[in-house]
């Protein structure tokens, strides 16, 4: 397989999207990774596997109507495998493989029979004091933005995940790029607080588009940047209720066509006055995970 990533939006020809079969019993809140999820077991609303798969089944209907060869992960008994982003990444013709929660070690192996069909000179495995996971790692171009974060108490922080040796092993490993770090901000507890990667507060979109979210960048003159790069009128700017509903992890199939949740009413409608096939699916019960759309998809190859 030839890998090629160089963005977010070129025309997807191939992807590995997760599975909510077999996700195994409702966690304890005490087992749980992110705030949000922490919220919905406390409150009984916890997602129920049945809705997770159909609405993932949405997502692969969509990915056929346009094409796109889909991989998905070996079924691993009462495992949760929804999220294939945070596992490993594409930039270019490399694939790399992500430094994740120990726990989630096995998600990785599920996809081994993907892996071994690309070289294996094209496939980089960091050290082990690189915490990386791919929903904080965008190609764009001759940039990488990463999302990160380097305060002193990163340990204590389970929603940190991605952390400054990553970022300065990316540099080494792809020199021709610029490697644009952005701190990103967490909180344990307070999912409105927390933007667990960088994609639930900021997404380039096609026709120099993008959607972001000002509070979840600790720097302010960082989040200025990017408005800078595409321009204040090109960004469409969520609130911190609509961050919290997961509204800039949308997908794009391509420069005009992006996957977003129905119920992303405000944002919907943005996308399609600027010109963009919208094409709805349900995924409000994964969203109780504090992820998405990009969240769920790993792609492989664009053209």
């Amino acid at each position: 397989m030839q890998l090629q990533i160089t963005d977010e939006v070129s025309q997807l020809k191939a992807v590995i999207l997760g599975t909510a079969q077999s996700n195994g019993p409702t966690p304890k809140i005490e087992d749980c990774y992110d705030p949000k999820s922490k919220i919905h077991v406390a409150a009984g609303t916890y997602p129920l596997e049945a809705d997770m798969v159909k609405e993932m089944e949405a997502v692969a209907a969509v990915f056929e109507k346009y094409n796109v060869k889909v991989y998905r992960p070996e079924i691993i008994q009462d495992y949760n495998q929804i999220f294939s982003r945070d596992i490993a990444f594409v930039i270019d013709d490399k694939l790399v493989k992500a430094n994740i929660l120990p726990d989630r070690d096995r998600e990785y192996e599920a996809i081994q029979y993907v892996i071994d069909q690309i070289d294996p000179e094209k496939v980089i495995v960091l050290p082990e004091e690189c915490h990386i996971e791919g929903g904080d790692v965008m190609p764009w171009g001759d940039y990488i933005f990463v999302g990160t974060y380097s305060g002193d108490d990163y340990s204590q922080f389970i929603t940190a995940r991605t952390n400054t040796d990553a970022v300065i092993a990316l540099q080494e490993n792809f020199p021709d790029k610029v490697v644009k770090s952005f701190e990103l901000r967490k909180s344990n507890t307070d999912p409105k607080e927390n933007a667990l990667h960088l994609d639930c507060c900021f997404q380039p979109l096609g026709n120099g588009k993008a959607i972001i979210h000002k509070n979840g960048f600790l720097v302010e003159s960082e989040y200025e940047w990017l408005v800078d790069l595409f321009g204040k009128q090109n960004l469409f700017e969520i609130t911190k209720e609509e961050m919290y509903n997961m509204n800039s992890n949308v997908f794009s199939i391509s420069e005009n066509v992006v996957i977003s949740e129905q119920n992303f009413t405000r944002l919907n409608s943005w996308l399609r006055e600027n010109g963009f096939v919208v094409e709805e699916v349900p995924y409000a019960e994964i969203a109780k995970q504090e992820g998405l759309l990009r969240c769920s998809t790993m792609p492989l190859i664009r053209a």
